[in-house]
C-alpha cells in the first residue's frame, strides 16, 4: 500500500516538471514514506532519514520529509529525532506533498539568490497547515481530509509495466488490539466502482496485464457506502467490473479479513477466471484465546473453514498468511495451536512477525508481555516449519509446466528475467527483456531453491 501511495506522489512531481532519481546525492527533495505496523519499520525509516542528512552539507536547499503512518502518528515529535527534517505529511494528505515541497524549494532558491547563507524562515505553506514550535520552517500536515481516498489514482508508467497496484479504499474500522492502522489511516472510505474501473482501463491501455486491488481490509470494500446488488457485496461487484476490462488478464487483491469472506466472494472464484489462484489471508494466530485478546472476531476453525471452502472453489489455490508470535500472554500451548494450524493448512508462505508494541494500542498496555528471547525462539521455530513446507511444495513443481506473467529483470540478477505464476510463485527464466516483459508465457519448471523456481520457456 505504501508503494502505491508513493507512486501517486511521484506522479505529481513528474507532472510538475521534476525528474525522479535513484541517486540521493542528486535529489532536491528526499521523502520517506513510512510504516508503523512494527517498531522495526519505524526505526529503519528514522535511521535512513538520519543518514541522508549528510547531503545538506553540500546542498543546503534539499527538502527532507516524512510521509505516511509514522508521520501521522508521531507528527511534530519527529523534528526532535531528525534535526534536518522539513516536512511531516500524514496519510490523508499525499496529494498535497508536491505543493508543499515545491513551495519550500522555490522559497529557498529565491532566498539563496539574495543571501546563500539565509535559512528558511517559518511560514505556512498553505492555509490550515501548521508550523512547528521551533519556528524554523518545519511544517506538519496530519489532518483529516474528506474524500482523500479518491486522490490515489495516478501512476508513473516507465516503459512496459506488467503489473500495477490499484488503491480501492483507505482506512479500517476493525480496531484489532495490536494495530495502529485505524489511528493512522482513519475510518474505511471506498472509491466509487466507476472510478476504479476507469483507472484500470487506463492501465490496460498502457500495457498493464495484471492489477492488484489494495485495501486495509479489501473484501470489506464499500460495506458502509454502497449497496448489495443481487446478493453480491460491493467488493464482488467491483471484481466483476474489473474482470470486464479488456487487456487485463490477471486480478489479485490484498488483504482480506475472515469476516468479509462471504459465500459470494468464494463463489466468485468459480466464475471469474481472471482472479488469480492465490489469496493472502492473514490468520495472526491459531489460538482462539489469543485471537480474542487480539480482538479478531473469529475462531480458528472459522478461518480453517474459509480456507477449505476456497480450495474447494479453486483446486489450484495457493494461500499465504500473516502470523504474529509472542503476543502478550501467549503460552506454549497457544503457540503450539498456531504451529498445528500451519501444519494443517500447509500455507505456501507465511510472513511471521514477532509482536511489537505500537503506540496507543490496547495490546501495548496488556500484562503478560513476552520476553524478546521467547519471541525470537518461536519466530525461528515457525520460520523453519514454514520453510520446510514451502520448499517441499515448490520442489513438487519441478517437471511441471506453468504459465507466468513476465515482470522484467530479476531483482537479484539483472541478467535474467522474473515472472510469477497465478499462484504468485516467483519463476526465474532466461530471455529477451524487451520482447517478454508484460507477456504471459509457458515455462517448464526445471529447478527450485526454497521459495524460488527456475524454468525454461516453452518454444
Amino acid at each position: 500500500m505504501n508503494e502505491r501511495d508513493s507512486e501517486q506522489v511521484a506522479r505529481m512531481f513528474v507532472e510538475g516538471g521534476y525528474t525522479l532519481t535513484r541517486e540521493e546525492q542528486d535529489a532536491d527533495a528526499i521523502l520517506v514514506n513510512t510504516c508503523s505496523v512494527r517498531d522495526q519499520a519505524e526505526q529503519k525509516a528514522l535511521g535512513k532519514m538520519g543518514m541522508m542528512g549528510k547531503h545538506r552539507e553540500k546542498r543546503a536547499h534539499v527538502v527532507y520529509g516524512f510521509m505516511g503512518c509514522m508521520a501521522q502518528s508521531r507528527g511534530e515529535e519527529l523534528f526532535d529525532r531528525v534535526p534536518h527534517l522539513d516536512l511531516v505529511v500524514g496519510t490523508q494528505k499525499y496529494h498535497r506533498v508536491f505543493g508543499y515541497v515545491d513551495d519550500i524549494l522555490r522559497r529557498r532558491q529565491e532566498e539563496r539568490m539574495d543571501d546563500p547563507s539565509m535559512a528558511l524562515e517559518g511560514h505556512t505553506v498553505e492555509e490550515g497547515f501548521s508550523s512547528s514550535a521551533s519556528g524554523e520552517g518545519r511544517l506538519v500536515d496530519t489532518g483529516l481530509e474528506k474524500d482523500s481516498q479518491n486522490t490515489i489514482r495516478d501512476h508513473v508508467v516507465a516503459g512496459k509495466q506488467a503489473t500495477a497496484f490499484v488503491s480501492i479504499m483507505q482506512g479500517c474500522n476493525m480496531r484489532c488490539s495490536f494495530c495502529i492502522v485505524p489511528d493512522t489511516r482513519g475510518r474505511e472510505r471506498g472509491r466509487p466502482i466507476p472510478d476504479v474501473v476507469e483507472e484500470v482501463e487506463r492501465l490496460a491501455q498502457q500495457g498493464t496485464r495484471e492489477v492488484t486491488l489494495l485495501g486495509q481490509i479489501v473484501n470489506l470494500y464499500g460495506r458502509t457506502e454502497f449497496a448489495k446488488v443481487n446478493g453480491k457485496s460491493p467488493f464482488v461487484q467491483l471484481l466483476e467490473a474489473v474482470h470486464e476490462v479488456e487487456g487485463i488478464e490477471r486480478i489479485r487483491f490484498t488483504s482480506p479479513h475472515p469476516i468479509g469472506y462471504r459465500d459470494d466472494l468464494v463463489e466468485a472464484f468459480t466464475y471469474l477466471p481472471k482472479l488469480c489462484s492465490h489469496i493472502h489471508f492473514p490468520m495472526q494466530s491459531g489460538s482462539d484465546r489469543i485471537l480474542k485478546a487480539m480482538r479478531r472476531p473469529y475462531r480458528n476453525e472459522k478461518f480453517i473453514a474459509i480456507c477449505e471452502k476456497m480450495k474447494a472453489a479453486r483446486a489450484d489455490l495457493a494461500i499465504t498468511t500473516d502470523i504474529i508470535v509472542g503476543f502478550p500472554t501467549e503460552t506454549e500451548e497457544d503457540f503450539q495451536a498456531t504451529v498445528d494450524c500451519v501444519k494443517r493448512l500447509q500455507f505456501d508462505n507465511s510472513f511471521i512477525f514477532r509482536y511489537s508494541k505500537r503506540k496507543d494500542t490496547p495490546a501495548a498496555e496488556m500484562e503478560g508481555q513476552i520476553p524478546e528471547r521467547v519471541k525470537e525462539e518461536r519466530n525461528q521455530e515457525l520460520l523453519k516449519i514454514q520453510g520446510e513446507i514451502a520448499t517441499r511444495k515448490n520442489a513438487a513443481l519441478i517437471g511441471t509446466r506453468q504459465e507466468i506473467l513476465c515482470t522484467g529483470p530479476s531483482k537479484t540478477n539483472k541478467e535474467r528475467l522474473s515472472g510469477r505464476t497465478t499462484q504468485n510463485k516467483i519463476v526465474i527464466i532466461d530471455g529477451d527483456e524487451t520482447r517478454l516483459t508484460g507477456e504471459i508465457i509457458e515455462v517448464d519448471i526445471e529447478d527450485s531453491t526454497g521459495f524460488t523456481l527456475f524454468g525454461k520457456i516453452v518454444t
